[in-house]
Formats: C-alpha cells, structure tokens, sequence
C-alpha cells in the first residue's frame, strides 16, 4: 500500500496534477494515521522508541501535508519517508 500510494504521489508530481496530488496526500494521511492509532494500542509488541517514532512520522506526514495543499512545500519530503519505511521493510524480510 505505501508503494502504490507513493507510485501515485509521485506521478501526480511528475504530471503537475494538483487534484490528483491531493488525493494521493489524503490516502498517505489515512494510510499514516492508521498506523499510528495501530502502535499507540497498549496492546502493540513493538518497542516504545519504533512505536515513538512512527507516531512522530505520522504527526509529521500530516502537518507536512498540509503544507503541500497550500503549495508551501513540495511532497518529495512525504516520498522520502514513504520510501525510507519501503527499504526498511524489504531488509527486515531479507533472511539472515
């Protein structure tokens, strides 16, 4: 889901598609809010500081998004993030 999101912000950058960026921003913003409702469950195993963190990358996505949809930035930052989870989780399904 964060490639293909990711695959949709980008093009809507490449293509200089503003509706279609902000429907990519709104689906990464669901898709970043889901995942941090998911690790502020007390029932979530993983580490407070990942669990930490991963809040602060969803905090961060929105407030940075929003910035985006008054075109006082650009998304690459949001692409970045997305990109550096992706890499994350392929090494973290590489066997030993």
């Amino acid at each position: 889901m964060i490639a293909r999101i990711s695959h949709r912000i980008k093009k809507a950058i490449e293509t200089d598609d503003f509706p279609k960026l902000a429907e990519a921003l709104y689906e990464n913003t669901k898709l970043w809010t889901a995942l941090a409702l998911d690790v502020i469950d007390d029932k979530n195993l993983l580490p407070d500081e990942l669990r930490a963190r991963i809040v602060y990358l969803a905090d961060f996505t929105r407030i940075h998004t929003q910035k985006v949809l008054r075109k006082e930035d650009s998304a690459v930052a949001l692409l970045e993030i997305n990109a550096t989870i992706l890499r994350g989780l392929k090494h973290e399904g590489e066997p030993a």
